[in-house]
C-alpha cells in the first residue's frame, strides 16, 4: 500500500512538471527525484521562492511587461528612448530582447497574436492601447518584434496599417531569427542582429 500511494504522489509530480513547456515526461521524473533527494530546508526554500516571486510581479499598467509595481522601471526610466516602441507578443519577450543589449526604447507586450484558428482577434490584443501611447508619448518609430510565424505576420501587417495614418515610422524585426521560430528560443546574437538589421515596413 505504501509504494503504492509513492508511486501516486510521484506520478502527481511528475506530471505537474511535465505540464511546464520544454519539459518532457523523462526530464520532470529527474526533477522530481532530485527535488525528493534535497533536504527539505532546501527544497521548502524553493517552493517559498517560487510561491514568493508569483505573489510580487505583476504586469506593468502602461507597457504590460513584468513588473513589481505599477508602472515597471523600463517606462520609468529617463534613460530609455521614449521615442521608440517595440511591441512584443508576450512580457517574456521582453526579457530576452533586453539580453542583447541592442534595443533602448520602451516596450508595449500585446498579449498574444491574431491567430483565427484560435478564435483570436485584433480586439484581444492590447492595440489600442499602444494606439493611445503614440501621440502623449511623442512616439517616433514602432519596431514590431513579433516572432516570424504566420501569425506574428499577420500581426505585424495590421499594426502597420493602423499605424499608417499617425506620420510614425513601422519598423519589423528582421529575419535573423529561424522563420516558424521564436524569440525565446534565439541566441542573444541572432536576435541582437535581427534588431540591427530591421526593416521598414
Amino acid at each position: 500500500m505504501a509504494v503504492t500511494l509513492a508511486e501516486h504522489l510521484i506520478e502527481g509530480m511528475v506530471s505537474a512538471l511535465s505540464s511546464l513547456p520544454g519539459i518532457g515526461k523523462k526530464s520532470a521524473y529527474r526533477i522530481s527525484f532530485h527535488l525528493l533527494r534535497q533536504d527539505s530546508r532546501i527544497f521548502h526554500e524553493f517552493i517559498r521562492s517560487l510561491s514568493d516571486t508569483k505573489d510580487r510581479i505583476r504586469f506593468c499598467s502602461r507597457c504590460g511587461a513584468y513588473s513589481e509595481e505599477e508602472v515597471c522601471d523600463l517606462c520609468l526610466s529617463s534613460k530609455r528612448d521614449g521615442h521608440t516602441i517595440c511591441v512584443v507578443e508576450q512580457p517574456e519577450d521582453v526579457f530576452f530582447i533586453e539580453n542583447t543589449g541592442e534595443f533602448k526604447g520602451r516596450y508595449h507586450v500585446l498579449n498574444g497574436v491574431i491567430s483565427p484558428l484560435e478564435g483570436i482577434g485584433p480586439q484581444d490584443l492590447r492595440i489600442k492601447e499602444l494606439i493611445a501611447r503614440i501621440q502623449p508619448e511623442e512616439v517616433q518609430e514602432v519596431l514590431v518584434a513579433t516572432n516570424p510565424t504566420l501569425e506574428g505576420d499577420a500581426t505585424a501587417d495590421y499594426l502597420n496599417q493602423q499605424l499608417h495614418s499617425l506620420n510614425i515610422t513601422v519598423t519589423r524585426i528582421a529575419y535573423g531569427i529561424t522563420v516558424g521560430g521564436s524569440i525565446e528560443l534565439a541566441d542573444q546574437y541572432t536576435l541582437g542582429r535581427a534588431i540591427r538589421s530591421r526593416l521598414k515596413l
